[in-house]
């Protein structure tokens, strides 16, 4: 995960200095986001945060981010629902083809931070790991110069949890995220 990370960050690094273009933005949606547990169901919350498009050339773009994401599960045990949040600082860096002037597939890791986790209320983030890593795959389409709409779906690739026992398997992240972006 650390070397898939730090390849984005190299490759990040190298378009920045051949960068033909650079624009800034800020993005904000609806994340409905889930754990892989049995018997969690999605949790609709929000991801919002700024971006800056770099374009390598006419068709390609790498596109880092520092996004805040509310993520989380809810879980209903014994007809007693209780919600899981996972606040999240996440960086993720896209690389982004244009497949047409306006429309856009893209790919890329992302590290997240967790800030904060509660299960009802209560602290629980001494139960979850600082770091989480993710493989994002998704599309973007530009509505003009500025305003753009994307969907993107994140996979998450390490366990959250802390201290599984042996045998146990852990647990992962995965957020659907809709996104309206402004670039300035």
């Amino acid at each position: 995960m650390k070397k898939i990370f730090l390849t984005a960050a190299a490759v990040f690094a190298i378009s920045f200095a051949n960068a033909q273009d650079v624009k800034y933005g800020v993005k904000g949606g609806l994340s409905f986001s889930s754990i892989s547990q049995t018997g969690a169901s999605t949790l609709t919350s929000i991801h919002l945060g700024g971006f800056a498009e770099i374009k390598i050339s006419d068709k390609f773009a790498v596109q880092p981010e520092l996004l805040y994401s509310a993520q989380g599960a809810k879980f209903s045990f014994l007809g007693v629902s209780v919600s899981q949040n996972l606040n999240y600082i996440n960086i993720p860096v896209m690389a982004k083809y244009y497949v047409a002037d306006a429309f856009s597939l893209e790919a890329g890791p992302q590290l997240g931070i967790l800030m904060s986790a509660k299960a009802d209320g209560e602290d629980v983030k001494d139960g979850y790991n600082s770091t989480d890593f993710g493989l994002n795959l998704g599309a973007g389409y530009d509505l003009n110069e500025q305003m753009s709409l994307g969907l993107r779906y994140n996979i998450g690739l390490s366990d959250i949890e802390k201290d599984l026992m042996a045998g146990e398997s852990g647990s992962t992240n995965s957020s659907l995220q809709l996104s309206f972006g402004y670039k300035f």
